[in-house]
């Protein structure tokens, strides 16, 4: 019986392989080129082939996968020439997939910046294992090594992770409430209510992509933070803030800056304060914040 495209296992999951692309990635715009690459080669095998895989979408993240760590190691020279920091591409996310908070955590910014600092191997293993629950077995085969290997691989990234991610979890009408006070006080230019919003610790981070203006080395601390921020409101007279689902959290576009390029601004709260700021500015990035993003999995 031929396959028509509505019974098509990769139409089925192609929001699922997105997701897993994306999350290797940390670029949309990447994570659809290998999920059409992935779709390719899918018809390349056959219908034949096609029918006899017993576990269609088992088969088919783990071939997206395979050329997500393939991608992402051929960037490796390409992010190392990246001028000033480099952030993930921000994805508007729709409200019902946002309330699965295992998801949702795992494209968020904090998270995807945690597993920049992964290798591509451990990523890979800490995604498929961590997010999707892959078996070992089925991993070792997708990174090429042995499944005890990847055990100790897995261990090692799930400690580096989780030493570095957020320490607190927050409800969504809390980060929703933090994130509207923060945003009140960078539009009003308040420097007191800025401090008492923003962790003592806080760290900015920009990403211009050398093209729009953007900080270009990370800001700490919260007198430094506050004090950059509470200009806004003089020198961005014609700007609009605009609250938006960013990678499942509250987050904020800003547009009619002065340089003619937007912002997007994602979030991390912990203890009822902004610990991170994550501000994208390279247009380059923001190209995807009116539609949807196909995340699922």
């Amino acid at each position: 019986m031929s396959v028509t495209r509505s019974e098509d296992p990769f139409v089925s999951h192609r929001g699922l392989l997105f997701t897993v692309a994306y999350e290797m990635l940390g670029s949309a715009i990447e994570a659809e080129d290998v999920v059409q690459e992935t779709w390719i080669r899918w018809h390349e095998i056959g219908e034949e082939a096609r029918s006899e895989v017993r576990d269609a979408r088992a088969f088919l993240v783990r071939m997206v996968m395979r050329k997500a760590l393939d991608r992402r190691r051929a960037n490796a020279r390409r992010r190392e020439e990246y001028v000033g920091e480099w952030l993930p591409e921000p994805l508007l996310i729709a409200p019902d997939v946002a309330e699965d908070v295992e998801l949702a955590d795992s494209v968020s910014f904090a998270m995807l910046t945690v597993l920049e600092t992964l290798t591509p191997t451990e990523r890979a293993v800490f995604v498929l294992r961590e997010v999707f629950d892959l078996p070992y077995d089925e991993i070792a085969e997708t990174v090429g090594k042995s499944a005890a290997a990847v055990r100790q691989i897995g261990h090692r990234a799930r400690e580096h992770v989780t030493a570095r991610r957020p320490r607190r979890e927050v409800s969504r009408d809390e980060q929703q409430a933090v994130v509207e006070r923060f945003l009140a006080a960078v539009s009003g230019g308040d420097l007191q209510s800025l401090l008492d919003v923003l962790a003592a610790d806080v760290v900015l981070v920009a990403d211009g992509g050398g093209v729009a203006q953007a900080v270009v080395n990370p800001v700490s601390g919260a007198k430094k933070v506050a004090n950059l921020l509470r200009a806004f409101p003089k020198f961005a007279t014609e700007a609009r803030v605009l609250p938006v689902l960013l990678n499942g959290s509250p987050g904020a576009r800003i547009v009619g800056l002065p340089d003619g390029h937007d912002a997007a601004i994602a979030f991390a709260v912990e203890d009822g304060r902004i610990s991170r700021i994550y501000a994208v500015r390279n247009p380059a990035k923001l190209g995807r914040l009116d539609v949807t993003a196909p995340i699922s999995r």
